[in-house]
């Protein structure tokens, strides 16, 4: 089935369905997109997701920085 016609149908479906039902899907799709590490749109993204995201990025061990004395001297007197 072509992509396009089976998201038109999918958005028709959804206006009709209950909120919690719209909401298990959302969270769905969030799930789906964090699985294969495709980011949501930042505008879309609830309180939850922003508080993730930020625990995320402050426990990210690939972020590590290391300084060296020289580093701080060249703060201290540029």
């Amino acid at each position: 089935m072509n992509t396009k016609i089976l998201r038109k149908q999918l958005q028709e479906q959804i206006e009709h369905l209950p909120d919690d039902v719209v909401r298990q899907i959302a969270d769905f799709a969030l799930f789906v997109m964090m699985r294969r590490k495709i980011a949501p749109l930042y505008e879309d993204w609830s309180e939850q997701g922003w508080q993730e995201f930020a625990l995320n990025q402050l426990f990210a061990e690939d972020d590590e920085v290391e300084y060296s004395l020289e580093d701080a001297q060249e703060v201290l007197h540029p």
